[in-house]
């Protein structure tokens, strides 16, 4: 079992996005900042926490729905492609791009790998 497909990371990075989903809710003067930079519009940025706590679900069900794990590791590639061609395209080289392109290749790796099953 590798430690980027564990269940224990799942949990782990399904915490980390409840974090930053709290953090987008509030928003939190640096989100708000990031956002600007990005010329991320008004109206999508109350799309944002909900969509980081529904992704934070879609890892949680690693330990009944691996299929839907997998889903979701995918469908936050797709939403860290989008945050880095954001970044990109605003010429925002920020330390925000390095997170985004980190994630990017983190979840691409957990979707092309999906979650270890351990026996019960």
């Amino acid at each position: 079992m590798s430690t980027v497909t564990s269940a224990r990371a799942y949990g782990l990075l399904a915490a980390v996005q409840v974090g930053d989903a709290v953090a987008c809710a509030i928003p939190l003067g640096v989100i708000e900042k990031a956002f600007d930079d990005v010329r991320l519009a008004p109206e999508l940025r109350p799309l944002i926490p909900v969509v980081k706590v529904a992704s934070a679900l879609g890892l949680l069900s690693v330990f009944r729905y691996p299929k839907l794990a997998r889903l979701t590791t995918f469908m936050l590639t797709v939403y860290f492609v989008l945050a880095v061609t954001f970044h990109l395209r605003a010429r925002d080289y920020s330390p925000g791009l390095v997170a985004a392109s980190s994630f990017l290749a983190l979840y691409a790796t957990m979707t092309a790998k999906g979650p270890s099953l351990s026996p019960r």
